[in-house]
């Protein structure tokens, strides 16, 4: 163990005595061995930009043209880098799935068909598992995009298309760990993936579609995916009093607002709870008799339907809204939005000031 331990210190005098890897290192020098290995794979991948030459376009034109799947595949880290290159494509409209080149010699080349493109990933261009599995894709007669470092090894020769990641010093002290390599493996799949999606003209509406979940698959829908349709909606006329209005019964999902319609269906103003509740702290208890229509903010700030979501969140914080009404081209209410239904997408200190009645805008 010493002497291979001795052996390593032989091989990498200078990075041995590294002051980032010091029995003691100050706080100092961690942040700039930190500042180091970050300038040292953010260089590799400008340089690669770059040095990038016409194989990256035509390696977009095989992808672009793919009528079946794009077949990522790598092993060790490489293969994590593949695995996160293919989710990349499949989100962002290229089918893709991830091939396990060890699992392949075992059953698994039968997810290839002959339609597919086989994106392979490895460095050195000489990994075995990738290596072994080659003469099964040729035969195939599937087509091979090859990243890799050495575009006259086995995988570069093998491919159709070589997009270079050239010569690279990983960032690891040791300069053994992949680093810089994987993460100009993973630009540059990035690359591939979103330039095929500009060349597709991917949109708005289809990454939607398939990232359904989270705050980001909200932000992409239309204010009417999310609000409360009009008939589960508080609603009053003109005429009607406060007090008329608060004593019915309430809809199942509870809003904090009334909406006042014209006779012609038409949004005449919004009343919320806050509003209500301002009349009982200026003891004003005689409006409760009177029209709402005379207490109401009339004209409050609406939203169109059809309108994305993302837009309608940045209206409400701005505006600083609880409730907003969504309104149909023609003029007709179409439902509310209501700030309950929005959490998660607004941050925290938003919420704060929006839940707080003395500080909550009507409209």
């Amino acid at each position: 163990m010493i002497a291979a331990v001795c052996s390593v210190a032989l091989q990498f005098p200078s990075r041995m005595v590294d002051p980032a890897i010091s029995a003691a290192p100050t706080d100092a020098d961690v942040l700039a061995h930190g500042r180091e290995i970050l300038r040292a794979e953010g260089n590799a991948i400008l340089q690669a930009a770059e040095s990038m030459g016409d194989s990256f376009g035509h390696a977009v034109r095989l992808i672009e043209g793919c009528t079946g799947s794009v077949v990522v595949t790598g092993i060790g880290k490489a293969g994590l880098v593949a695995r996160k290159i293919s989710a990349t494509l499949a989100s962002t409209g290229t089918p893709s799935h991830f091939l396990h080149p060890a699992e392949a010699m075992h059953g698994d080349l039968g997810t290839l068909r002959r339609d597919d493109v086989v994106l392979a990933l490895s460095q050195s261009g000489e990994t075995e598992e990738i290596t072994r599995l080659l003469p099964h894709v040729k035969a195939r007669g599937i087509r091979i995009i090859a990243l890799t470092g050495s575009p006259q090894s086995t995988l570069g020769c093998a491919a159709h298309v070589v997009v270079p990641t050239g010569a690279v010093q990983e960032a690891c002290v040791l300069g053994l760990a992949p680093s810089t390599s994987t993460s100009l493996l993973l630009a540059l799949g990035d690359a591939l993936a979103l330039v095929t999606s500009g060349v597709r003209q991917f949109t708005h509406e289809e990454f939607a579609a398939r990232h359904p979940g989270g705050s980001l698959g909200r932000q992409l829908l239309h204010v009417d995916d999310v609000m409360r349709p009009l008939a589960q909606c508080r609603t009053a006329r003109v005429a009607d009093t406060v007090r008329d209005v608060f004593s019915r019964p309430l809809p199942a999902r509870r809003t904090g607002a009334v909406m006042i319609l014209d006779e012609a269906g038409g949004l005449a103003g919004i009343f919320t709870d806050s509003d209500l509740a301002r009349l009982f702290e200026r003891r004003i208890d005689a409006a409760l008799d009177e029209p709402i229509g005379r207490v109401m903010t009339a004209s409050p700030t609406t939203i169109r339907s059809g309108t994305h979501l993302r837009d309608a969140v940045a209206l409400i914080e701005t505006r600083r809204l609880s409730e907003l009404p969504v309104i149909y081209e023609t003029g007709s209410v179409a439902g509310l939005l209501d700030i309950v239904d929005l959490v998660g997408m607004l941050p925290p200190e938003t919420l704060e000031i929006l839940f707080d009645p003395s500080t909550a805008a009507t409209a």
